[in-house]
């Protein structure tokens, strides 16, 4: 979809790199407030707090592909790099991952729905 996305051999490659994460930042944050909107009826604007995103990769099952003493802020924008990695590739549409983010009461288990999705449509 967007030739500036680099072609990566492995997940890991994906969770690490920092640019896709600054992009999966402003993604992950609009993809949940659109859930919340849709669950509340009114528009609603959050940002997902880091504790959550790296608790659901963990939950996932995806920190063992990061390095053994990546913080949790790191593992947050892992889990960002991830879910805009499968919207830019055509993998998820928006309106699914607000849909799959919508599920869930639980927002941890809700981003954990969401990259277990990614994690099994990945190709790598």
């Amino acid at each position: 979809m967007f030739a500036f996305i680099s072609q990566y051999r492995t997940l890991r490659e994906i969770l690490v790199d920092h640019k896709l994460a600054a992009l999966g930042d402003a993604y992950v944050n609009l993809i949940y407030s659109l859930a919340l909107s849709e669950r509340e009826g009114q528009p609603v604007g959050k940002k997902v707090n880091s504790h959550v995103l790296a608790a659901a990769l963990k939950k996932a099952e995806m920190r063992d592909f990061l390095p053994r003493r990546t913080d949790r802020h790191s593992q947050a924008d892992a889990a960002e790099a991830v879910i805009v990695y499968a919207w830019v590739q055509d993998l998820m549409s928006m309106q699914e991952g607000v849909n799959l983010l919508g599920q869930e009461e639980d927002v941890i288990d809700a981003f954990c729905s969401l990259l277990c999705t990614v994690r099994r449509r990945l190709k790598l």
